[in-house]
């Protein structure tokens, strides 16, 4: 199955696509009304406008740096996952989008890497909590986060990884407890972004290692390729290294190049059948 990631509502119907996932909140904080014939996609903890008009949300490590897009390693700003009206705004954005739609997906979830957050709110929180490990304690405050909101999506609950397969990278680095979160997702997506793809070995090294990770769990995974002014050949030969190992491959960002890459694939598929007078 094939599907495509886009911020334009006219495209998540194209036929080429079996899925389309339409941004209904992007990590700039741009919203967009939610669509009914998309899988809505909602940026949690990603936002640029919200971090710039309340310094309070940001997540903040030991030395009081905030977790914001002009600090070197982070592509946007943060939001604190402990932060509790962000968190209930984020739920009810969950509830608009499952009205249009029964299937949502998360994106951006999870604390922005290790040591974060420490502000007074996650210290004070965790100091009340019963975990004695802060770990632990960060991967509560997430799948608590998650199961809320799939509690409140009807039908298909996606959720974007961060493409870190890695024995427990995801946990120490986002907060990310994969085995706590399975029963409440129905697909995980991984996004696996290059600007050329010009050797896929890295690709699939990240696509292994995310099958042999969830191999033990019944939950599906699905790889993102990046689009945008790629060359044709260079995307398909990436979309046959991810199916190799995910359930499904979406494209990013360019619905143009995703459509004519999945009707090039079905052409190559085709090619080489030779039909003979009486045969079917």
């Amino acid at each position: 199955m094939y599907g495509v990631v886009t911020r334009n509502a006219e495209e998540v119907g194209w036929s080429e696509f079996d899925v389309g996932f339409y941004e209904v909140k992007d990590v700039t904080g741009r919203a967009a009304e939610p669509l009914a014939e998309a899988v809505n996609m909602i940026s949690c903890f990603g936002d640029n406008a919200a971090a710039s008009s309340d310094p309070d949300l940001v997540p903040v490590d030991e030395a009081g740096e905030e977790a914001t897009r002009d600090r070197r390693y982070f592509d946007w700003s943060y939001i604190c996952p402990t932060h509790e009206e962000y968190r209930a705004g984020l739920l009810e954005i969950v509830e608009d989008c499952a009205a249009e739609n029964d299937d949502v997906r998360l994106d951006d979830v999870g604390f922005p890497r290790e040591g974060f957050c420490h502000c007074e709110r996650c210290e004070r929180r965790f100091a009340e909590s019963d975990r004695d490990d802060w770990l632990a304690w960060r991967a509560d405050v997430i799948t608590d986060f998650v199961t809320a909101a799939a509690d409140r999506i009807p039908g298909r609950t996606y959720l974007t990884l961060y493409p870190d397969p890695y024995d427990g990278h995801l946990y120490r680095r986002a907060g990310l407890d994969l085995d706590a979160l399975a029963p409440h997702i129905d697909e995980f997506v991984v996004p696996l972004y290059d600007t050329h793809y010009g050797t896929t070995y890295w690709l699939e090294t990240i696509a292994k290692g995310f099958e042999s990770r969830l191999s033990g769990l019944d939950t599906p995974f699905s790889v993102e390729l990046y689009a945008v002014d790629l060359d044709l050949d260079d995307l398909v030969r990436a979309a046959e290294v991810a199916e190799e190992y995910a359930d499904h491959v979406y494209f990013g960002y360019d619905a143009s190049t995703a459509a004519a890459a999945i009707r090039r694939k079905g052409a190559d598929s085709r090619s080489g059948v030779t039909h003979r007078p009486g045969e079917e």
